[in-house]
């Protein structure tokens, strides 16, 4: 059970580090690119992320459970 909330802890770590690591107010693209208008920035891809992260934790965490019974 110690081995379960230590990964548990680890995740929400590892979760919480991503969410406050984001940036809320990025820079805007430099000027000059030779293009007219605003341009897309790129997609956030951080949060798609943190949820695979957690999910593959949370399968890590039921095959070691399930392997110690």
């Amino acid at each position: 059970m110690k081995m379960i909330k230590k990964i548990l802890l680890v995740g929400l770590l590892c979760l919480s580090f991503s969410v406050f690591a984001t940036d809320p107010n990025p820079p805007p693209p430099p000027g000059g690119h030779g293009l007219s208008g605003d341009q897309p920035v790129g997609s956030p891809i951080d949060g798609g992320l943190g949820i695979l992260l957690l999910l593959g934790v949370g399968y890590g965490v039921k095959k070691l459970y399930k392997n110690k019974q």
